[in-house]
This record gives C-alpha cells, sequence and structure tokens, in this order.
C-alpha cells in the first residue's frame, strides 16, 4: 500500500484508548510480513491484558521510530480528498505510523538495519504503553517521536502539572445562609486567585498558561454547599517547583490542591537543515525519560486539527514525512 491507503486503513480500526488491540494486531501482522522478507524480529510486549506495544528491530537499533497507536474519541472512520485525508487519528498519529512504516521500507530495501520501530498504547490517557517501554529498552541511541508538528523539527515542548482543588463547607437552607458555609464560594475565591497568579515564562518555550477546566460541586440551588471541586491544567515551561509553590499559596485557607499529573518542560534534539519549532502540548517522550535515547520530535499534520471533529492530515505533508523520516534516521546513524 502507498501512504494514503495505509493512513486510511490505519484510521478505519478503532483504538480508542484502551481499545488498541486491532490496531495492534494489524501492525503486529503488517512487521511480522516485512520482517520475514528482511530478516527482522517483531515483538508485542504486554502492558495489560489485551493492550500491548510492537516493537520490529532488525540489527542493534541505533534510531528508534516511535508513536502511540491510540487516539481519542470519538471514532469515525477515514475519508480522502485531493489534499487531506480525513478521519479520527489521522494526524494523531496514524498518518505518522504509515509515514514511519513506508520509511522503514525505504531504509531497509537501502540496506539500513539499524533502526527499529515502536509504537504504543495509552499515550492519550496515562502514557502507560511508554513507562512500560522505558522498564525494557534496547540499547537505542536516539528517539524520533511522532507527533503532528506541521512538518517542522521540535526544539522544545512545555510540561504539565494537572491539579484537583477541593473545598468543603457547611449545609444549609439557602434562606439562612449565615448557617452553613459555601464551599463552591471558597472554590470560585481560589480559582480567582489560580487566574491572577503569575506564571513563568522561558525565552524559547514562551509563556506558562493555566486552564479551569472542569467544576463540579453542591447540591441543589435551595442548598448552600458543602462539597465543591475543580481541575486545573497548567502548562510547564520549567521543572514546575515555582509554580507548585504559587498554587498552594493561592489555595490556602480556602482549598486543598492535590497533584495529579506532573511532566516538566522538555528540550529536544535539533539538526542542521531542518526546520523548527516549539510546540505547548505534552508527548510519550518525558515518560520515557531517555531510556531509549536522545528524544527528538516530528510529525506531518497539525495539533490545531488533532482531537477535533475536523482531524485531517494534508497528503503533501505524509509524503514529505517519508523521505523526512529516513533523512532524520540517516543523519543520526552517521552521527
Amino acid at each position: 500500500m502507498n501512504v494514503f491507503e495505509l493512513t486510511r486503513a490505519l484510521v478505519d480500526i478503532d483504538s480508542v484508548t484502551p481499545n488498541e488491540e486491532q490496531v495492534g494486531l494489524y501492525l503486529s501482522g503488517y512487521l511480522s510480513r516485512l520482517a520475514e522478507r528482511t530478516a527482522g524480529r517483531v515483538e508485542r510486549i504486554e502492558v495489560e491484558p489485551h493492550r500491548y506495544n510492537v516493537l520490529a528491530m532488525w540489527d542493534q537499533p541505533v534510531v528508534t521510530l516511535s508513536t502511540h497507536m491510540d487516539t481519542v474519541p470519538p471514532f469515525y472512520p477515514s475519508r480522502e480528498d485531493d489534499e487531506f485525508i480525513w478521519g479520527r487519528g489521522a494526524c494523531d498519529t496514524k498518518g505518522i505510523i504509515a509515514s514511519m512504516l513506508l520509511a522503514l521500507e525505504g531504509l531497509l530495501a537501502a540496506g539500513e538495519r539499524r533502526v527499529a520501530v515502536l509504537f504504543v498504547v495509552g499515550e492519550e490517557r496515562n502514557s502507560a504503553g511508554a513507562y512500560a517501554a522505558a522498564k525494557d529498552p534496547r540499547g537505542s541511541r536516539y528517539l524520533i517521536n511522532g507527533e503532528p508538528t506541521e512538518s517542522k523539527l521540535v526544539l522544545g515542548s512545555k510540561g504539565a502539572l494537572r491539579f484537583e482543588v477541593t473545598a468543603t463547607g457547611k449545609m444549609a437552607h439557602s434562606a439562612y445562609p449565615h448557617l452553613g458555609e459555601s464551599a463552591i464560594d471558597k472554590l470560585l475565591d481560589a480559582l480567582e486567585r489560580l487566574r491572577r497568579m503569575p506564571l513563568p515564562s522561558d525565552p524559547v518555550l514562551g509563556e506558562g498558561t493555566l486552564n479551569i477546566g472542569v467544576i463540579q460541586g453542591g447540591r441543589a440551588p435551595n442548598v448552600i454547599a458543602d462539597h465543591a471541586k475543580a481541575e486545573i491544567f497548567i502548562r510547564l515551561v520549567d521543572d514546575g517547583a515555582s509554580t507548585r509553590a504559587a498554587v498552594a499559596r493561592a489555595v490556602g485557607g480556602l482549598a486543598e490542591a492535590r497533584e495529579v499529573l506532573y511532566i516538566a518542560a522538555l528540550r529536544m534534539g535539533a539538526l542542521e537543515g531542518f526546520e523548527t519549532s516549539v510546540v505547548s502540548f505534552t508527548t510519550d517522550i518525558p515518560t520515557f525519560a531517555g531510556s531509549w535515547g536522545q528524544p527528538f520530535l516530528f510529525g506531518p499534520g497539525s495539533i490545531h486539527v488533532a482531537h477535533t471533529d475536523e482531524e485531517r492530515v494534508p497528503k503533501s505533508e505524509l509524503l514529505e514525512a517519508v523521505n523526512t523520516y529516513q533523512q532524520l534516521v540517516r543523519r543520526l546513524v552517521e552521527q
């Protein structure tokens, strides 16, 4: 199949987290047929029952091409026009997988065997596949991770710091609010402090940002709320230490902030001759923690249409990505 046909075949397999088994079977079958022709080996590495990473190797790998198999919901199948391939996962990351596979075939045909591919589960939820892979490295010196970067080599990505902010109060009849204590009022005051909280900036990664993504609480309109909770997501441009302290100060006396996710901001490798950028989203790369080598980040498509009902990937970028992945591998092997 060409890269367009392969992208559509992958998009048409529902792999919304944690339902990656069928796309894993497809990829392990595809790679097994390739390995039979080229004396490689393929492994399905269990992460959880019915969920596994797919690894293919030839000689001892210097470079590993890697991305995730899962997508966000809802699933919807592919379609195609003159310019784009559409569908869930088209750019995040089924088109990337297709480009990597075609690049791999071209490298093998040219005699380059010091390359591996690793496709993992769970990136869209908790990076379960990357955590499992980090415990089982295979000696690769460089990791080229695939995410939609508009076909630019990424110099850095922002980190993530997520909190659940919880306030407690005392129930009372709303006609007599002085007899109660509103958890919602306390939460709103805490959130206002958080919104006004200065965040660090970085000359490469830019400004840190904060999003209040979820608010819930209360019992009924005529009851003073005894409980309220919000979930906030902060995009980090540093190690997060000063932001943690600022969050604790902002909610102090009003609510409790419980940290539920932390990923540090990340600087990545660059190579001369490749256009570069900086991204705000996070990836599996911090989870690998260098276990599969120095990280690089590149992929066709735009993150701005990922996770939307307009998800698509330009056909021109898919074709270019096949060549770019080959160029990146060759440069890193030589390096």
